[in-house]
């Protein structure tokens, strides 16, 4: 708008600076010569014209393309957020099963210390203490549970049973696992038909007295016989086979709060 008043200023000027010169000269030659500089004025100034008008389109068109950039802006800003927002559920999710993973650890280590204190007057051949992934393990060799062949608990398991038992009942989120094993020596009488046989009676006999005798919760354990299949020594030797002979009661944490933290946050696009 102001080329244009510019131009349209100066040509108004130009033209009273023609008639004043025709007035001061009747020279053919001088007029036609501002003739003709006045008409290239009125194209020059046409020509601005044209220019400033297509300047203008030019700027319409470039804030028109602002303001969808503008818009393009505002969805990749949303996605962005979305996007962090998805990342810190992640990382909160990280962390709590990180944390629970601490804890089970920590009372994996609880139980452990406490139990070998609990046991510490029995042989560490016979009753053995470990942590294999995540649980907990104690193996009790078959002497101090039963008779040779037996389903039946002696009556000197009562001792080791309480102490495991009371261990047991100081936490709330674990679950027992009683698992009955055997060597390789087949066996049958009128009690049983096979290893199979007495190694699930034997599991469930210790599973019964800790439930009846010692308040162990019954919804908290379970029985399982192993029979042979997962020996711990080498059922070539005595002692092998001495080894192969236990029951082992295996602590674990509930895992129902696990499966649950497993189910990751969805994430969002």
């Amino acid at each position: 708008m102001q080329a244009s008043y510019i131009m349209k200023y100066n040509t108004t000027h130009l033209i009273f600076v023609i008639i004043g010169l025709l007035s001061l000269t009747s020279c053919g030659s001088k007029v036609k010569q501002l003739e003709e500089q006045l008409l290239t004025k009125d194209e020059q100034v046409t020509q601005l014209e044209t220019q400033l008008s297509h300047i203008r389109e030019t700027n319409s068109s470039l804030l028109d393309r602002l303001s969808d950039l503008s818009v393009i802006t505002q969805t990749d800003a949303k996605s962005i957020q979305n996007s962090l927002e998805s990342m810190n559920r992640q990382n909160d999710y990280i962390q709590n099963l990180t944390n629970k993973i601490h804890e089970k650890d920590s009372i994996n280590l609880a139980l452990v210390t406490n139990l070998k204190r609990s046991l510490l007057d029995f042989d560490d051949e016979d009753i053995q203490v470990q942590v294999k992934g995540s649980a907990v393990y104690v193996s009790i060799a078959d002497k101090m549970l039963f008779r040779s062949g037996s389903t039946r608990l002696s009556a000197a398991s009562g001792a080791v049973l309480q102490k495991v038992a009371s261990i047991i009942n100081d936490y709330d989120d674990i679950n027992v696992l009683v698992e009955g094993h055997t060597d390789d020596v087949p066996i049958a009488n009128d009690k049983v038909n096979d290893n199979w046989d007495l190694s699930v009676l034997r599991a469930t006999a210790v599973v019964r007295e800790l439930q009846t005798k010692h308040q162990v919760e019954p919804d908290r354990l379970t029985a399982a016989g192993r029979s042979e299949y997962v020996p711990k020594g080498d059922n070539d030797t005595q002692e092998g086979k001495s080894q192969n002979r236990r029951t082992e009661i295996i602590i674990t944490p509930k895992l129902d709060q696990f499966f649950k933290l497993l189910k990751a946050p969805e994430l969002l696009g």
